[in-house]
């Protein structure tokens, strides 16, 4: 599949255990371009107050930078476990071409990481989510949608 799979994985499953000395949860994920390492991410929610900071996001946003694109064709993502939804999101949106995980959401669950409710949530129609949601003010919203539709100068992602 890969020339060195199992060292890029290591790297972020270390990254993971390290973490959890450095007041963060036990995640970790390193992002590679053409067999060498670009960016690394480890979970800072706690640390850094805020929810997003999870590790595949921040190499995600490490890379980025590194690359100087938001487009990341051409990368792989190693996580130290299976994305949650948000992660695997970021994943796709940044396209990635391969993701490979280590632990499983299972084995996120099984200490108290679970994001079961989340996926569960997705698939409910709006009406019968936890969080009530309501749409409202479309015909006014729709108007920066117009107007983007009609930029002649917008970079599409």
């Amino acid at each position: 599949m890969c020339k060195n799979c199992d060292e890029h994985m290591n790297e972020a499953i270390k990254l993971s255990i390290n973490n959890i000395d450095n007041d963060g949860g036990p995640f970790g994920a390193v992002i590679v371009k053409d067999g060498k390492v670009i960016a690394r991410g480890v979970n800072r929610v706690t640390s850094n107050i805020d929810p997003t900071a999870h590790a595949e996001v921040n190499a995600i946003r490490e890379a980025s930078k590194v690359l100087g694109t938001f487009d990341l064709s051409g990368c792989e993502i190693y996580s130290s476990c299976e994305p949650c939804p948000m992660c695997l999101g970021a994943i796709y949106w940044a396209r990635l071409d391969k993701l490979f995980f280590a632990n499983t959401k299972q084995d996120a669950k099984e200490i108290e990481f679970d994001d079961s409710f989340i996926y569960e949530e997705l698939d409910l129609p709006i009406e019968k989510r936890k969080i009530p949601t309501k749409q409202m003010m479309r015909e006014e919203a729709l108007a920066a949608f117009n107007k983007w539709k009609n930029k002649e100068d917008k970079i599409e992602y």
